[in-house]
């Protein structure tokens, strides 16, 4: 008897691995390159032209994270390490990139390589900052990247589809497959992205494979002007969030105003910073792009702590203790034994990992133990001994 497919249902799509990289996307001129700056303390070209930024700047950037500072305190070690997000500075893509427009097939290459988009829209007005389509317009500006990534996707798929369809007409194993690849091609024909649709668990294996632009984790950034960040108001905004809850129902959505966040890190100290969100009665955005963006990729951290180093370690969410001890090193994953474990926040309540101890709330945890947000771990292998990262 065939096996009936399951139904159809939600399923976050992504590629399991330990690098995992947001890329900056948008229109020339729309602040990507200083937004990238401000995240990642660099300086790389920020010039008010199209395509200054050609080949994508990457970086490394530290988490802010207040678990790992408290750890950092309660254990005072030697070495510090914090986890980081990986981000990436994509040129400014143009109407008719996926026809490779303004360079468009190497940068639309570039969106490939990273597992989720923060997408920066413009809605602040500027003479001197020349917009490449020659008006603010935030809703055209939406709808040029969205259509640009979701026809890549649609050339993509039916790039597959077509010889597939050839080959089904004498292969009857090809057309249950080719019956998914043509519900993909429908779907974007229809001008939706993959990461809203209905998927089988069959169906997110094929486009995991595929690492379709659309399939990836968006995160909407409005760039805003200095008056209309502090007063929260600006004609684009509400028409922006509407465009958004229709096209990408649930995507978060971060208004920030990249002037002011470049003023306040000009200051020399964290004082005089939190002096001017006090006069202006707002705050820095950046923490929260960073955050949200970890958050989107299905990230957590585990910590290793120690009077030699307290570090964080970033895995996807359902990963198992042995895999967890594979980003470590890989040997560890291979020789696992076990997992000794103190939770965050009974550390934190009790004081001291002897106090935990003295409660029975140390636990020992096997291969099959799936790893929580903010555990603290000693593995053990069978070299003997406490894995550490030296």
């Amino acid at each position: 008897m065939k096996k009936k497919e399951e139904a159809p249902k939600k399923i976050m799509l992504g590629r399991v691995k330990n690098h995992l990289k947001m890329g900056i996307v948008g229109l020339p001129n729309v602040g990507k390159s200083s937004l990238f700056n401000l995240l990642t303390k660099l300086e790389v070209k920020a010039e008010n032209y199209p395509f200054c930024t050609k080949d994508p700047n990457k970086a490394q950037v530290p988490l802010p994270d207040a678990k790992w500072e408290f750890l950092c305190n309660i254990y005072q070690p030697a070495s510090k390490v914090p986890s980081y997000l990986e981000v990436v500075d994509i040129a400014g893509l143009v109407k008719g990139a996926n026809e490779g427009e303004g360079l468009g097939n190497a940068f639309l290459s570039h969106i490939s390589a990273v597992d989720g988009i923060f997408h920066v829209i413009r809605v602040f007005e500027g003479e001197d900052i020349i917009h490449v389509e020659g008006s603010v317009d935030a809703l055209r500006d939406l709808e040029i990247i969205s259509n640009e990534l979701r026809l890549k996707d649609l050339q993509h798929a039916k790039n597959i589809f077509e010889p597939m369809s050839r080959q089904a007409r004498s292969d009857p194993q090809k057309r249950l497959e080719l019956a998914r690849y043509e519900k993909i091609v429908e779907h974007l024909e229809k001008g939706h992205d993959i990461r809203e649709g209905d998927w089988t668990a069959q169906e997110v294996e094929i486009l995991n494979d595929m690492l379709l632009l659309t399939a990836k984790p968006i995160i909407y950034i409005i760039n805003m002007s200095e008056q209309d960040f502090v007063r929260q108001k600006n004609k684009w905004l509400p028409k922006v969030v509407q465009w958004i809850k229709e096209h990408s129902p649930g995507a978060p959505i971060i208004p920030v105003c990249v002037t002011f966040e470049q003023k306040l890190e000009a200051l020399p100290s964290k004082e005089e910073r939190d002096k001017l969100c006090a006069e202006m009665k707002t705050k820095s955005q950046i923490d929260k792009i960073i955050q949200t963006g970890f958050q989107s990729l299905s990230l957590i951290n585990f910590f290793t702590c120690g009077a030699d180093e307290v570090r964080a370690w970033p895995i996807q969410v359902g990963t198992k203790a042995p895999q967890a001890a594979g980003t470590i090193h890989t040997d560890f994953e291979k020789k696992f034994i076990k997992a000794e474990v103190m939770k965050f926040d009974e550390l934190k309540e009790l004081g001291s990992e002897a106090a935990v101890k003295a409660a029975g709330k140390y636990r020992t945890e096997g291969k099959g133990y799936v790893v929580e947000d903010a555990d603290i771990l000693l593995i053990k292998h069978n070299a003997g001994g406490a894995a550490k990262k030296k």
